[in-house]
């Protein structure tokens, strides 16, 4: 008997192990391979090379949001005003380039913008303790009509080549908005796992207390990763703008929640501490395929709006039980 059961404890461990990886490590993997596998029975046109790159195209500007909501909500932040900032950064760009200046330096200047849009919000945030939540609420309004202020509610035309072959040009047969994407989430990922502005990122959004004793210097990090945050989200407002070869005030309304999904999707605790890029990687292209397959199905975009809000409740409600059995244990 006794060696029945040194034969099956192992087992049993490993088969613990198992279910273990599958529902805190693996879940995000397997719900995108499920997704890919429904899509390409549902639709014959899914898994053409045409719309697929479409897909990875149209998820450029989601990505680089993620990937900025990443780092925020790690350090137990949160930005609702990453909309509004794409909407400012489109539209400052295409107005400096329709003054005649230099796409180049143009786009230096937007993203001096974005740093100084983040500058504000992180230094309100970490040195008046007013809750991220109510800060980039109230940014979201102000930047929201600061873009309409500045365009007088009409859209920017762009008629610049060189800055609309950012958004539709090709690299070989990469598209470039994928080029960038990688890039962004590269230098993300980079960031935050090898840099000590990564694991201060981590430190604060587990314990933020705990960090200010062990000598991190809170308040600075915190302002810096909604400077990092804002650059970044000036990078995707630049990014839409050369693909609709337009500046508008309306540009990312609501993207930011798409975000958002994508970041808790791939695993990323809402509470901060924990998240990594490749998951949030896996949230975009979980998000970005659910858009792609439901357009190719012809469903309405009101269906379309209740299905990726069931699929972000599930997302959070088993973040949740995840957080619960780690604690347990």
């Amino acid at each position: 008997m006794l060696k029945a059961n040194a034969i099956l404890q192992p087992e049993q461990a490993k088969w613990k192990q198992i279910a273990y990886f599958l529902f805190n490590k693996g879940s995000t993997t397997i719900g995108l391979i499920l997704l890919f596998v429904i899509m390409s029975f549902a639709s014959s046109d899914f898994l053409t090379v045409d719309n697929l790159l479409n897909v990875f195209r149209q998820s450029a500007v989601l990505c680089i949001m993620a990937v900025a909501m990443t780092f925020i909500i790690i350090s137990g932040g949160i930005d609702l005003s990453a909309g509004s900032q794409i909407a400012v950064s489109g539209v400052i760009a295409a107005g400096l380039i329709a003054a005649g200046v230099p796409v180049p330096l143009a786009i230096l200047i937007t993203i001096a913008v974005g740093a100084v849009i983040g500058l504000f919000v992180g230094t309100v945030i970490s040195t008046q303790k007013i809750p991220p939540f109510i800060v980039t609420l109230a940014m979201l309004t102000i930047l929201s009509g600061i873009a309409f202020v500045y365009t007088e509610g009409n859209p920017i035309p762009i008629n610049d080549a060189f800055f609309r072959s950012l958004g539709r040009g090709y690299l070989g047969p990469i598209p470039v908005p994928i080029i960038i994407m990688i890039a962004v989430a590269i230098v993300g990922h980079l960031l935050l796992t090898h840099t000590r502005f990564g694991r201060a990122i981590y430190a604060i959004g587990g314990n933020e207390e705990a960090a200010r004793l062990c000598g991190i210097r809170v308040n600075w990090v915190k302002t810096g990763i909604y400077v990092f945050g804002s650059m970044v989200m000036s990078i995707a407002g630049i990014l839409l703008a050369s693909r609709l070869s337009t500046g508008s005030p309306n540009a990312g309304t609501g993207s930011e929640l798409d975000a958002i999904a994508a970041v808790v999707l791939g695993g990323t605790n809402l509470f901060g501490g924990e998240g990594k890029i490749v998951g949030t990687l896996m949230g975009v292209a979980i998000i970005s395929i659910l858009n792609n397959g439901l357009n190719l199905l012809n469903v309405p975009s009101y269906h379309q709006l209740m299905i990726k809000g069931i699929v972000i409740l599930a997302a959070v409600w088993f973040n949740s039980m995840k957080s619960r059995r780690a604690s347990a244990a």
